[in-house]
């Protein structure tokens, strides 16, 4: 007889491993120690981050919060935070028959406290010219994941999806890459937005948009912001070769909050850059631009959520999460529809607006292909054959 050939066995993944290591037959809702356990280790280890940028902020915090931030309450959230870590790990250690979670959590609060926990002295010293936005996430965890975590269990659009599906370690590296390097997408879009800018104002027109209230500059933003937004996005779509990068975007499976961090750096870049020009030319007070980024930032997250809110007379307003979940769809009826981010109405003007009574989206993905895992992945997969 000829030798058996035993089939290669799958190389594991992250997300695999993790579920091996934390994962258990146990049930997951509240009481029996998961949540608890869950929330001990991302409050450890935000606590552990904050501890750091106390003891490297010139490399690891964004010099345009730094001087701002309430030094006093910074110190006294950190050690709130870590006494409730500690507390919730121990309580899913009581709760849990596997102890992996709890101990993690203990793990990441100990650190935290090694290393000065609240009351670390900061150094003194010069600025550093390159720097990570680490204060940046942190931040972006507790004000994002606070409101859409509770948001999506309470009024889940799918209830039997878990905050833990597929693909939601890559998503959760996006959202840390898209925070952590903040100094690279200033250069990258901000610095060449506003050098082009310059060169193409018009000071007639900025004077106009100047002499007009705060409020009005700020809804004028958001129209054209979205109008350029949705001819770029358009673009993304119809060109093949700037559709090998966005195609990342559209990689995301499952929907939830954290999808819409998966954006190739590439689209990031361009889009962004050219969305922000026309801001630039028309001189919008910055105060106002200010506004708009701080709604879009909260707006992009809102309508990728695993959230189904029944304000239907709004939805031929502004844009919901069903609109953008057909922009996503796997249907063919789903394909290139719904570019807009905030204002259907521009889909309407242009022939691209789809919204099926009552209906959402069957799947979500790109047909027939499937992104390969992890964001350093991602980041090289546009540049391969096909």
């Amino acid at each position: 007889m000829g030798e058996v050939m035993e089939k290669p066995i799958p190389a594991q993944t992250a997300e695999q491993w993790l579920a091996r290591v934390f994962a258990d037959d146990r049930p997951r809702h509240f009481g029996t120690g998961w949540i608890s356990g869950v929330l001990g280790i991302v409050l450890g280890l935000l606590a552990l981050l904050a501890v750091l940028c106390l003891h490297f902020p010139q490399y690891l915090t964004l010099p345009e919060l730094r001087s701002r931030y309430p030094l006093g309450l910074v110190r006294l959230a950190i050690d709130v935070g870590l006494l409730a870590a500690m507390a919730l790990a121990g309580l899913s250690m009581l709760l849990r028959r596997r102890k992996a979670l709890g101990v993690t959590g203990l793990a990441l609060a100990a650190a935290a406290l090694a290393l000065g926990a609240g009351g670390v002295e900061i150094p003194r010293g010069g600025a550093s010219t390159v720097y990570l936005g680490l204060d940046w996430f942190v931040l972006g965890v507790l004000t994002t994941a606070a409101v859409f975590v509770p948001l999506e269990r309470a009024f889940a659009l799918r209830r039997e999806q878990g905050a833990f599906r597929r693909g939601w370690l890559t998503d959760t590296q996006y959202f840390f890459a898209s925070h952590v390097l903040a100094q690279v997408m200033s250069v990258a879009v901000l610095a060449p937005a506003v050098a082009v800018g310059e060169v193409l104002a018009v000071p007639a027109a900025q004077d106009a948009v100047q002499s007009m209230p705060l409020v009005v500059q700020f809804l004028a933003c958001v129209l054209v912001a979205d109008l350029a937004q949705y001819w770029v996005h358009r673009a993304f779509h119809a060109i093949p070769f700037l559709w090998r990068f966005h195609k990342v975007h559209h990689s995301v499976e499952v929907m939830d909050w954290l999808a819409g961090s998966r954006l190739h750096l590439v689209d990031v870049i361009v889009t962004r850059g050219l969305v922000l020009l026309p801001l630039v030319v028309l001189g919008f007070d910055s105060v106002a631009v200010y506004a708009y980024l701080a709604l879009v930032s909260f707006h992009a997250v809102f309508i990728h959520a695993n959230f189904a809110p029944r304000w239907g007379w709004l939805e031929r307003w502004i844009a919901m999460p069903r609109f953008h979940h057909w922009h996503h769809g796997v249907e063919p009826e789903a394909r290139d529809v719904n570019f807009a981010v905030h204002l259907p109405m521009i889909d309407r003007w242009f022939g691209t607006y789809h919204m099926p009574d009552g209906r959402w989206p069957e799947g979500y993905g790109v047909a027939g292909e499937r992104a390969p895992e992890g964001w350093a992945r991602q980041l090289v997969w546009p540049f391969g054959k096909g």
